[in-house]
């Protein structure tokens, strides 16, 4: 597969497979990931393979947390306080197409808390990817792990498997830190789901409009 290819067919898998991913094969997305590049060569990325009882014990918690009604405690702004309204109009496509793939009306909130709970099990993928960056560390990092992240999500495709980033997996770091038992010290960026596709799944079929180039590019000769 070439590198347009897979940047054109990558695409956020919200159902897995029960297939089983070795550790080799992490190890070889990891391995190619590794040669991302980061700003004075700081390589921030600290990655959690989290797998079998690992991941069934962190994703009980974590979605039990949910349920509960606990609040995100994620240790970073990802979206805007205020809305501009061309974000606000793609933000507002993006969860309506993945709520009529799923037949899930706007009143059904049941079925959409239900759908939003598969985050924190990863989609239910056999793999889930917690990645984790020194605290002491500044905003470069996080441009630094934007380019990891595209990296291990291609890397992946190479092995025949997709993914799907979840910054939801960070809302709450203090039950990843404690499950996991990781120091305070670093913190919690985002998650991954990895595993084989479910390709019948209607959720995997959908695919989200992008900007032409000439909506957000200018040349100045």
């Amino acid at each position: 597969m070439n590198i347009n290819d897979a940047i054109r067919q990558r695409h956020s898998t919200r159902a897995f497979l029960e297939q089983p991913v070795s550790q080799e094969q992490i190890n070889r997305i990891l391995d190619t990931a590794r040669h991302s590049p980061s700003g004075a060569n700081t390589q921030p990325w600290q990655v959690a393979v989290i797998s079998g009882e690992s991941k069934t014990r962190l994703q009980n918690a974590l979605e039990q947390a949910f349920n509960s009604g606990l609040q995100s405690q994620i240790s970073y702004q990802y979206y805007p306080v205020t809305w501009q309204p061309i974000y606000k109009k793609r933000r507002h496509s993006c969860g309506l197409q993945l709520y009529q793939s799923l037949d899930i009306t706007k009143s059904d909130s049941e079925k959409r808390k239900a759908q939003w709970a598969a985050n924190y099990r990863a989609f239910d993928a056999p793999i889930m990817l917690l990645f984790f960056v020194d605290k002491e560390m500044e905003t470069g990092s996080f441009l630094d792990y934007g380019m990891f992240l595209q990296s291990v999500m291609l890397a992946a495709l190479e092995e025949g498997l997709a993914s799907c980033p979840q910054a939801a997996l960070a809302e709450y770091p203090q039950i990843v830190q404690k499950t996991l038992g990781y120091a305070g010290d670093r913190q919690l960026i985002c998650g991954m789901a990895l595993g084989y596709e479910d390709l019948d799944a209607a959720v995997n079929k959908y695919r989200t409009p992008r900007e032409s180039v000439e909506n957000f590019t200018q040349y100045f000769d």
